[in-house]
């Protein structure tokens, strides 16, 4: 049976995914590579645009009791939308491609002269920043929470340096960087980046691909859709 990592946050996330990979017909391999430290920063009211862009600053801004009142709401994708809508905020725009560039091209014909809030992690793109102010936005953006590697992280580079490791799913540029931290912080670095080189990676979207390759990491797969489900689909098919 394949081992397949998985480095999701362990806020449920974590979880979610091992019960995906395990209903796929294979083993995973729970290693967390992002931890939420959260600010106690809240977003702005007074934008005429708030650009939310995760699940976890949706959850930030709600407990901080954030009315956006005559603010149009804006979600990087679907499951960004989802948390808005669960948290009582009506959604206005949700791009056809779920990403920053997606987001910009969704909103570039609106945003001339308008102030726009982007409330989001401290490892934000700054393609979707630009992209704004580029359109003519007055950007101002808030830290809701900072990622940090959790203390403990880097079970799965052992394991990759082991040549015991099938598979990987990185969902997101600094998942990659973490693991690669993490082997370092252990001193398995090369032998952990030559076996997952050996396995089957795979990256949920273009910039966590980019940022794969260019520390030296292999990638097997991309898929369509920007969601785990698709990608550990991907993945564990092509380990097997």
């Amino acid at each position: 049976m394949s081992l397949i990592a998985v480095f999701r946050p362990d806020d449920g996330r974590l979880a979610a995914a091992v019960e995906t990979i395990e209903a796929l017909g294979a083993d995973a391999l729970p290693d967390a590579m992002l931890a939420v430290e959260a600010t106690d920063a809240a977003p702005r009211a007074d934008a005429d645009y708030a650009v939310l862009t995760s699940k976890t600053g949706v959850e930030l801004a709600a407990d901080r009791d954030w009315a956006p009142g005559e603010t149009v709401v804006c979600a990087i994708g679907d499951t960004t939308a989802s948390a808005l809508r669960d948290a009582g905020y009506d959604v206005a725009v949700v791009p056809a491609e779920y990403s920053s560039t997606g987001l910009v091209e969704a909103l570039a014909d609106r945003v001339d002269g308008a102030r726009v809030e982007v409330a989001r992690s401290d490892h934000g793109s700054p393609v979707l920043t630009d992209g704004l102010e580029d359109a003519g936005a007055y950007v101002h953006e808030t830290v809701l929470y900072r990622l940090v590697r959790p203390d403990g992280a880097g079970e799965s580079a052992e394991a990759a340096a082991r040549r015991e490791l099938d598979g990987a799913c990185f969902t997101s540029s600094l998942t990659v960087e973490h693991f690669l931290d993490a082997a370092a912080a252990r001193g398995v670095r090369d032998d952990a980046l030559a076996g997952l080189n050996d396995a089957v990676v795979g990256c949920i979207g273009a910039p966590t691909r980019r940022t794969a390759e260019q520390h030296g990491v292999d990638v097997d797969i991309v898929p369509d859709v920007a969601s785990f489900d698709a990608l550990a689909d991907a993945v564990v098919e092509r380990a097997g």
